[in-house]
């Protein structure tokens, strides 16, 4: 078993490697360049459209509802321990890098949600079906390479879309509230239950509460600690700047390594938290109520720049700062981002846990519904309907029995599953890129236009 582990670790250190994070952060400049920085539009109009109902497409939630199914998947336990786990691994500088990658990674969530809605289809009993394996099949004519980009998420949606999830909340909820762990995993079992056998406007109902709640509160929580933190903002500023490229020292035991592990850190925990490239939140996109694909493209993109541009950054400053102000929190010797967050979140009396508890409780449960979502699609995709059933039963055991499990193979199995799901997808990207680039110059100047996608009736 040693030996089976050792292997998993050396090829998910391989998956994630250099090669990986170049491919994945060279496509958000290459289609950054390609789309004209589309991130002017997602800005500009993006988050308009997100709260306009475009009720003259075809869909089976609103453009809202499969905004909020994606972020509800995205933002998860890595907006919190991914951004502690970056600095404390690649420095405060690891904040600088995780921030550009959201900012870039705008671009390839544009692109690989507006394939999704482009190639989407309609089953006889009106469901949207959409994603990366659509895209793959129906515009690069490559099914083999779709199957297996649906192989690789469904399997990865019991690691990293629930297993780790309900750990999560299991170990929060046991450390602060003294609720044993077969309860928590009880308790998320049947309340996932309830919701994902619902369907996609079961789970985009709960996510359109669920999210703006979470991601307010937890955001305002940072604004406060801020607001206490006031006077070590500007220099915590610095500190990330100057150590995003240079080795060095600050206040509070924080050390820049240099430029090497600050990018590859901060890049990788970026790449984790906004899920750009990966070929996830598409699914959700695929169902929206839209008339054109770059409509939803538009909203879609705007899932990164909340989850990274502003939750991570919000994230980093307060832990930043937070350090730098109480000196006695040693991040040089702490490995563990769960744990840099709760000292740092802890330093704030009484509102630290509050926000930090809740923050990881909801963002974990937003992710098992969306994650459910996903792999629920790409189950369909590859088995038909008949699969559904059987995989939703074992996705909620799975939420049953993951908090008295351990959980360090499933998550490095995850992982893994989580590169290679990106491959496929990034290969459609890159090879529609002139069907995206196109699309865009049609409809960017006239996104009200009449002028729609036909949408094919297959049966499923």
């Amino acid at each position: 078993m040693d030996q089976i582990v050792d292997m998993l670790n050396k090829l998910d250190n391989w998956v994630w490697g250099w090669w990986m994070i170049a491919l994945l952060f060279g496509t958000h400049l290459f289609m950054t360049i390609r789309t004209g920085f589309i991130q002017r539009q997602t800005v500009a109009k993006g988050i308009k459209l997100s709260v306009t109902k475009d009720t003259d497409g075809e869909g089976e939630v609103s453009q809202f509802g499969a905004l909020a199914t994606a972020l509800a998947a995205t933002i998860g336990t890595g907006n919190i321990v991914g951004v502690g786990t970056a600095i404390a691994m690649g420095g405060p500088g690891a904040v600088l890098w995780c921030w550009l990658t959201g900012v870039f990674g705008i671009a390839t969530k544009y692109s690989e949600s507006l394939i999704a809605v482009k190639y989407r289809v309609k089953t006889r009993d009106g469901r949207m079906q959409g994603g990366a394996m659509y895209a793959l099949e129906r515009g690069l004519n490559m099914k083999w390479l779709a199957i297996i980009f649906a192989f690789f998420a469904a399997f990865a949606s019991f690691g990293i879309g629930c297993a780790t999830q309900v750990n999560a909340i299991a170990n929060i909820a046991n450390g602060n509230f003294g609720i044993p762990n077969w309860i928590v995993g009880l308790a998320v079992g049947v309340l996932t239950a309830i919701v994902i056998f619902g369907g996609i406007k079961s789970i985009a109902r709960v996510c359109e509460r669920l999210v703006p709640f979470m991601a307010l509160f937890y955001v305002l929580g940072c604004i406060i600690i801020l607001c206490i933190n006031y006077d070590y903002i500007i220099p915590a500023i610095a500190t990330i700047c100057r150590l995003a490229f240079t080795p060095g020292a600050a206040a509070g035991g924080l050390v820049g390594s240099g430029i090497r592990f600050a990018i590859q850190y901060g890049v990788a925990r970026g790449l984790f938290s906004n899920e750009s490239g990966m070929g996830s939140a598409p699914i959700a996109a695929a169902a929206a109520q839209t008339k054109n694909p770059v409509r939803q493209a538009l909203v879609s993109s705007t899932g990164t720049f909340w989850d990274t541009v502003v939750v991570c950054l919000m994230t980093g400053l307060v832990l930043v700062t937070t350090i730098m102000k109480n000196p006695n929190i040693n991040a040089e010797h702490i490995e563990d981002g769960g744990m840099l967050s709760t000292l740092a979140f802890g330093q704030i009396p009484v509102f630290g846990p509050i926000v930090l508890t809740l923050g990881i409780i909801t963002f974990a449960y937003s992710t098992i519904l969306g994650w459910a979502y996903y792999g629920e699609r790409c189950v369909e995709y590859f088995a038909g309907r008949r699969g559904l059933v059987p995989y939703r039963a074992l996705y909620i055991a799975v939420a049953v029995i993951a908090p008295i499990i351990k959980l360090n193979v499933v998550w490095t199995i995850a992982d893994i599953l989580n590169a290679l799901m990106a491959i496929p997808n990034l290969v459609a990207v890159l090879l529609l890129s002139n069907v995206i680039v196109k699309e865009t110059r049609k409809y960017i100047n006239n996104l009200d236009a009449k002028d729609r996608t036909v949408i094919p009736v297959v049966e499923k």
